[in-house]
Formats: C-alpha cells, structure tokens, sequence
C-alpha cells in the first residue's frame, strides 16, 4: 500500500478513495454511525461551550489597581487554572502551525530567502522566551488598552516562541527531503503549488511534524510558569493558569498546592493524549512510504468512533469553498516548482543573487554597528566580554547535555518508533514525560540540593536536560516510524545481525531526524538555562555561573542594555554552532542518508 495517490487535475475523488476507512465506517450498522455522531457532537459542543465560558475572562478590562501581581493557590481554582493554561497552549500551537507551513515553505523552495531565513530561524530559536517578553510586553499592552487581552496575548506570544521554530525546522527538512520519484510525479501532473502543498509536501511531512507538535506542546509546558507570571522591568504579570498557581505556591512555600497541581497536569496530559495525540499519530499512519501495509496497527478508540461518525463528510462540505478559493488564487503563480533547479545559472540569475547578498550584508553591517554603538555607551565592551565568558560556560552545560541525551535517547527512540506494540504502550509515558512542566519540580529539587549540597553548576545540567532531552526522542520516534516496511523485512530476509541492522539500516534513517532534533535541543536547552541556572524556593534560590543567569537577573531587574547583551551573545553562539558543526551534519543527511 503506497503512501501517496495522485488524482487527475481538477478531479475530486470520492470519499472512499481519499480515505479507506471512510468506505468501511460506511459499512457499519445505522446505530453504531448515529451513535458516533452523537457523540461527535457532544464532543465538539462542549469543546465550544468551555472556549464559551473562558473568552469573557479573557478580554475583560483592567481593574483600578492595574494587573494582578499574583494569583490563588486556593485548590478549588485549579480545574479553572488548567483549562486556561490549555487554551493558551493549543492558541499558541494554531499559529505555530501557520508560521511553520509559511515559513518553512518560503525557506525551502525560494533559493534566495533560504540564504536569510535559516539563519535567522538559527537565531530566533536562540532568543530566550524573557527576551521576547521583554521586548514585546510593552507592544501587546499598548495594542489591547485597559483589558487582560494584551497581557493575554503577550503570553500566549511567548509560548509560541517556545513552540514553532522546532516545527518550522522540521517541516523545512521534510520539504527538502521529499522522494524523488513522488516530486517528479507532481511535475508530471502539472499540479498548482496549493495542490501540491496539500497532496504531497503536507502529507510527507505529517509524521515528523506531528512529532514535533507534541514535542512543541511539551516544550510550551516547560516555559508555562514564565509566560504566565511575567517579570519583566520591575514588574510582574500573573495570568490565571497553572504554571502561575505553581510559582505562587512555590513563592508561599506551599509543597501541598505543588503536589496537586502536579496531579492536576498529568491528568491534564494524559486526557490531551487520549483525546488528540493518539487519534491523530494513528491517523497519520496513512503518510508513511511503504508498499506493504504494517502487520500491527496503530488504534484509538477516540479515531475509530470518529471514522464511523459522518465528521469528515461535513468537514470536507464546509471546507471545500475555501479549498477551491484559494486554488483559484493561487493558480496565477504558476505549476509545482518543488526545490530550485541545479542546473547552471543565468547572468541575470547571478547578478540578483550578487546584489541581494549585498543588501543583506549591508543591512547586517548596520544593525551590528547600531548594536556596538549601543553597548559602547550604555555598559562598555567589558560587560560584553563577561557575558561571552558566561556564554562559554553555558555552552559547555548543552553541549555535555546534547551528547549524553543523544547516547541514551536514540537507541530507546529508535525502538519506540519501530515497533507499534512498543510505540502504543510508550507513546501516553512518553508524551506525559516529555509533556510535563519539569519545573513544577524545581521547589523539590531545589530543596534536594540545598539539603545535599550539591552544586547549582552541576545541577543546572540536569534541570536543562528535564526540559530538552525530548526533542531528540520525539524526531528519533518519528524518524524511525517513518522507516518503509519493506527495508525492515529485507533486513529479515537476509538474516542481518542487530548490529548490522543498527549499522546499515536503523542509525541511517533516523540520522537526519536526530540532526534536527539535536538542533532544537541545543536551541530548546539555551532557552531553558534562563529557568535552570536560577532556581528558587520560598528564601532559598541558587544560582549558576552562565548566560542563563546572566539574562534571567537583567530582564527582571529592567536593565535593557544588559538584557540585549545577553540575548546577542546566545543568538552568536547558537549560530556559530549550527553553521560550524549542525549545518554540516544535515547536508549529509540530505545527501546520503534520505529515505529516497
């Protein structure tokens, strides 16, 4: 069973041919589709009605004495609490998905902008969450006047920072990874680029980008506590939520309010799994390249009444306007293009390419000068110096970090991925870890290592790993998922050794999902050093020599010029490590080790 079907332009395929599922859901008794349907809408009238009840909170206006400071840690606000801190999340995710399709589209297929928007998405996933927040609090307040809508979004901004440039990484890779044989099939049926979008690129994307959906939601977790209590230039921002009732009780020394509200978001993560993340992986399992189907399946109980629901029906009814509005819209930019061609370039091509380097060279030169200006006369280039020595020392916590998650997490990745027995037990355990705000834990650990004198410095390590290690599981299970049964049963048949197999099929595969899951480590554990390096509990904080500190301490205090500093000095780092050592390692993924 291939992955893919190409239908003839400009035909539309009937429901069963888009989905089998959907012809055998067809299939099922009277009673058993109504009652699907039931419970489809009950289902989809209480997500409405709760998004109902919550809205009006959200925009409502700013009481005389300004924004709160702090929240309840009464238990009885907590089921309240979660469910706004879910709503920002999966807010968060909605654009991080929009950002991601844009944004890894214009970086994959126009030769030009790549030149720009790597870099620059090597530099925006350096920029840690309080840097945005400082720079953008005020934007957001001026925007929404008087109402809880601009501290709203200014939070739900910094989770999507937390969440999109995984996503965008790994969909440009998808992108400039595509088979071969399926690119030439869409050149060869003259498909529009909306139709080739959602025939192929999405859909070859989907296991990878799913992943790292999750792997998005669990790292908007880990930043909730500082995008729902702000503190930012002397002051600080709650929002009702859950991180912010964990900072509140951890400030009030409240270990019981931390228990329950650890409770609280493990039944939240599990409920999202069941609900979401399981129907939705054993969806995609329709996107992988294989012409055999696999002998175990990936159930969920929550897809199974969906497929037997009519849902898909009324969503392609509702939807199929707007599929055909914008294939009218986009037909003047021509047929499927897929990634640049390799053949030799025109003089008018090169002379572009010659003066769009210098603009971007130029534009370059001058924010640098303006920036040195800045910290000439503000700090002085000592203050600059400093914090590059801080930077080393951060640096070395996630490059340590980086190697010791990749020896642990690859072979368990690589495991979980290809075996869907394994992947069904593993995936909620998996997804509860990788979704659970580490830093509800940190009160705990940071008693443990005042009471056993264990050092921050060492210590910072581990509470960095808490957070991050997961992007290099969840792009190794993907990658291993996606790896086409026919290769795993010509290992069989040729009775290859395990470290044969490991060695000439498994490590291959999933080389390139595990360069970019190392790269949003990296990036995901330079962020995650502004909550690691300084930790508190009630009177107790400790705090790490590194750049995390080092920005954590400015932006709370308000000092700008020190916040900039901090922030170039980790963008620079970050930078310098995927062009030098990162970059390297992906073009030969793409070029040796693509599943083509």
């Amino acid at each position: 069973m291939t992955m893919f079907s190409f239908n003839r332009v400009g035909a539309r395929p009937n429901a069963s041919a888009r989905n089998p599922s959907t012809a055998a859901s067809d299939r099922q008794p009277f009673a058993v589709r109504l009652a699907s349907d039931v419970l489809v809408a009950a289902g989809i009238l209480a997500l409405f009605g709760l998004i109902a009840w919550i809205l009006p909170a959200i925009g409502e206006p700013i009481g005389p004495k300004g924004v709160p400071s702090q929240v309840s840690t009464n238990l009885a606000d907590l089921p309240y609490y979660a469910l706004r801190s879910v709503f920002r999340m999966f807010v968060a995710l909605f654009f991080s998905l929009v950002f991601t399709f844009i944004y890894g589209t214009a970086a994959a297929r126009c030769r030009r902008l790549s030149r720009v928007l790597i870099p620059l998405l090597d530099i925006l996933q350096s920029v840690p969450i309080l840097g945005f927040l400082s720079a953008t609090i005020t934007i957001w307040m001026v925007l929404f006047p008087g109402s809880m809508l601009g501290v709203e979004a200014a939070s739900i901004f910094a989770i999507f920072t937390s969440q999109a440039w995984n996503m965008a990484f790994s969909f440009t890779r998808s992108l400039t990874s595509e088979p071969t044989e399926l690119d030439e099939a869409a050149r060869s049926l003259q498909l529009t680029r909306w139709q080739r979008f959602w025939t192929l690129d999405v859909p070859n994307a989907m296991i990878p980008l799913l992943w790292n959906c999750m792997m998005s939601v669990g790292g908007g977790w880990f930043f909730l506590t500082a995008s729902e209590m702000i503190s930012v230039n002397n002051r600080t921002y709650a929002l009702p939520g859950i991180g912010s009732f964990v900072a509140q009780a951890a400030a009030e020394e409240n270990l019981a309010a931390i228990c329950w509200a650890i409770v609280t978001m493990v039944l939240v993560v599990l409920l999202i799994d069941v609900l979401l993340w399981k129907p939705l992986t054993a969806w995609a399992e329709k996107f992988r390249i294989t012409q055999s189907e696999s002998a175990v399946r990936k159930t969920s109980v929550v897809l199974t009444i969906i497929r037997q629901s009519h849902i898909d029906e009324m969503v392609a009814w509702l939807f199929r306007p707007v599929d055909d509005l914008f294939d009218t819209l986009t037909r003047p930019l021509g047929r499927t293009g897929g990634r640049w061609a390799a053949d030799v370039k025109s003089a008018r091509s090169r002379a572009l390419d010659v003066v769009f380097t210098v603009l971007v060279l130029a534009a370059c030169a001058f924010g640098l000068v303006q920036l040195m200006l800045v910290i000439h006369r503000d700090a002085g280039f000592g203050e600059l110096g400093q914090a590059f020595v801080l930077g080393m020392v951060t640096f070395l916590r996630v490059a340590l970090l980086t190697l010791v998650c990749s020896v642990i997490w690859v072979p368990i990745g690589a495991m979980i991925g290809m075996n869907p027995r394994v992947s069904r037990f593993m995936q909620p355990i998996v997804q509860v870890l990788a979704s659970f705000p580490s830093n509800f834990t940190f009160p705990f650990v940071t008693l443990w290592f005042v009471a056993c004198s264990v050092d921050i410095n060492w210590g910072s390590i581990l509470l960095m790993a808490l957070g991050t290690q997961w992007y290099i599981l969840f792009n190794v299970i993907a990658g291993a998922s996606q790896i086409p049964d026919d290769l795993r049963e010509m290992t069989r048949s040729f009775q290859l050794g395990r470290w044969q197999r490991w060695r000439d099929l498994i490590l291959p595969a999933v080389f390139g999902s595990w360069v970019t899951g190392g790269i949003t480590a990296a990036g995901g554990a330079w962020n995650a050093s502004i909550v690691s390096e300084i930790v508190s509990y009630g009177r107790h904080t400790l705090t790490a020599s590194g750049l995390g500190a080092y920005i954590a301490e400015a932006t709370e205090s308000g000092n700008t010029v020190r916040t900039i500093i901090g922030v170039t000095v980790m963008s620079v780092f970050v930078v310098a490590v995927n062009r030098l050592f990162w970059n390297p390692l992906q073009r030969m993924a793409e070029r040796r080790f693509a599943l083509n």
